[in-house]
């Protein structure tokens, strides 16, 4: 970030770190994406937290420039720097980013590019800094960027990150570098691309993807088993970020409800909440300097006792939010405490029109589950509600998308039924995204719907709702959701044609048609049974064989 804009987000932070270590390794623990997304990630902050803690290591932030000071690096040539003290990105021994979303890959050249560092890591010699990633996305699938990175950490941060740590401190100890792979192969988690050998069939999909001597045919994403031991809090709050006026913890970590369509569930799983005794330390310390505090996790209505540990924080004056609610916990006791703390706006998340296609995908909430809940909020007097549906679903019709419609419909005459009155409701907000079929979840087998199909579907429902008073409508581009696509479910070669969209400046149509890769190939094909995927070196406790029953159940009315 450009010195011109960080003195005044400095000034509105307030950080939560008793000291940070100083020690001669540094590293810069880089987001691609600006200040405002990285910091409202929790997953991030954590992460900080485990290097700032470490008195081996000197981290510091880097993050995409926002769009004006972006321009001003590309005019000028000046580097990017580090948010903490200016330091250019390719004077740090490690980068290490933080990949949550795959639509953030681009940015990631951008910063390198921006850093100075050369982008493919077979440019590098071992004066440049080791170039390596860690998140969700690298334990989905990380081969898109294998040639960009020099090594991938797999699992949970809190689990593999002290190893790495301490591999690294020592190699640079001994030869002031950290770029000898080698050092960190028999750490548990780690993936290094170099050390493994791709071939590819005349059908175009990988034949084999086969280890070197000394690299394991196999990678275990590694999980913290007892979650109580490893608080995660904000470390950093401001008000320059999506959840600004609060300070966030999560309070559990997976989700026991294990949809089709969704790889939390089979990444994190099992389902591990903590305790309310380890988490009211850290949320007394948020307390001292934020009095509104944001309960964080996939499935946080499933939190045991959830409405106790509301009241236990309201008993200490705090203002609590959640991150989700399933329709199905919504009751008037928990609505009402929220409201109490301020909560104004209520979402359920059908997904799908039809109880046939959710159970088709694994979504087990029945219409009377939906009108139940929208009673409560009515009778609480809920001014907002939000509704979150998916289209371009395995299985999913015409009629499955006008039922989107009436579902709508009817949840508006049902609040007014209930609310006795049509004055308390100020919205319906409704948020469409385009289905991406995810590696590690039963749909990986699944193509993704035509742009041109997803279209017709989007336009279905917004005339079908266009006379609906008091009923708003925010749709995903589908164009997005097809590069989405690309990027989770593609090999190595995707990553040819990523650079090639960095080199045409994020033109991404332009780089599709340039391109010696077909980007159809990964998009629009049903994958056989048998196909070896670009991710199934990776070990998680889900099996492929267990993914492949639960794809089949999807199209099975008796099953599903």
């Amino acid at each position: 970030m450009s010195s011109r804009v960080k003195p005044s987000t400095c000034k509105t932070e307030t950080v939560l770190l008793k000291k940070q270590g100083g020690g001669p390794l540094r590293i810069a623990l880089a987001f691609p994406n600006t200040y405002y997304v990285a910091m409202s990630n929790l997953g991030y902050q954590t992460v900080f937290r485990l290097l700032a803690e470490n008195a081996d290591i000197s981290c510091e932030r880097v993050f995409l420039p926002e769009a004006k000071d972006l321009a001003e690096l590309q005019r000028t040539g000046k580097p990017l720097c580090s948010f903490e003290s200016d330091a250019a990105l390719d004077t740090f021994h490690i980068i290490a980013f933080s990949l949550s979303f795959e639509n953030d890959y681009l940015n990631i050249l951008t910063m390198l590019s921006l850093g100075r560092v050369p982008l493919l890591k077979a440019s590098r010699d071992r004066r440049r800094p080791l170039v390596m990633a860690g998140g969700v996305a690298t334990f989905l699938n990380p081969e898109p960027l294998a040639d960009f990175f020099d090594l991938f950490m797999l699992g949970e941060a809190e689990e593999v990150l002290p190893e790495f740590c301490d591999a690294a401190v020592r190699q640079f100890l001994t030869s002031r570098s950290c770029r000898d792979l080698a050092a960190y192969r028999d750490i548990g988690g780690m993936y290094i691309p170099s050390g493994y050998a791709l071939a590819y069939g005349d059908d175009g999909c990988m034949a084999s993807l086969e280890p070197l001597p000394g690299y394991p045919a196999q990678i275990t994403c590694r999980q913290v088993s007892e979650v109580d031991r490893f608080p995660a809090a904000s470390c950093f709050l401001s008000p320059n970020t999506e959840f600004g006026d609060m300070g966030l913890i999560e309070v559990s970590r997976g989700c026991a409800r294990r949809c089709r369509f969704c790889a939390v569930g089979n990444v994190y799983h099992p389902y591990r909440p903590r305790s309310q005794k380890a988490l009211l330390p850290a949320i007394d310390k948020l307390l001292t300097v934020q009095k509104k505090v944001g309960l964080m996790g996939a499935a946080v209505s499933d939190y045991p006792n959830l409405a106790d540990l509301i009241r236990t924080l309201m008993n200490k004056e705090a203002l609590v939010s959640v991150s989700s609610l399933r329709a199905d916990a919504l009751t008037d006791e928990m609505v009402s405490l929220l409201q109490q703390c301020g909560h104004k706006t209520f979402t359920i998340a059908p997904e799908a029109g039809t109880e046939g296609l959710r159970r088709a995908i694994g979504k087990r909430l029945t219409d009377s589950q939906i009108e139940a809940a929208v009673r409560v909020l009515a009778r609480c007097r809920v001014t907002v509600i939000k509704l979150y549906f998916m289209i371009g679903l395995p299985t999913e019709t015409d009629e499955d998308i006008a039922a989107i419609v009436e579902l709508v419909r009817h949840i508006k005459h049902i609040y007014y039924k209930e609310a006795h009155a049509d004055k308390w409701l100020n919205h319906i907000q409704l948020s469409i995204s385009p289905f991406v079929p995810k590696p590690w979840t039963p749909f990986q087998w699944s193509s993704f719907e035509d742009v041109t199909g997803l279209k017709h579907k989007l336009k279905l429902i917004t005339s079908g709702l266009r006379t609906e008073r008091k009923v708003m409508v925010s749709c995903d581009l589908p164009k997005w959701g097809y590069i989405q696509a690309l990027l989770s479910r593609g090999d190595r070669r995707v990553g040819r044609i990523l650079l090639k969209a960095h080199e045409l400046s994020g033109d991404w149509g332009r780089a599709f048609r340039t391109s010696d890769i077909n980007p159809d190939f990964y998009i629009y094909r049903e994958r056989a049974h048998d196909e070896l995927f670009p991710w199934d070196f990776i070990r998680h406790r889900v099996t492929k064989a267990h993914l492949w029953r639960e794809y089949l159940k999807a199209f099975d009315e008796e099953q599903n």
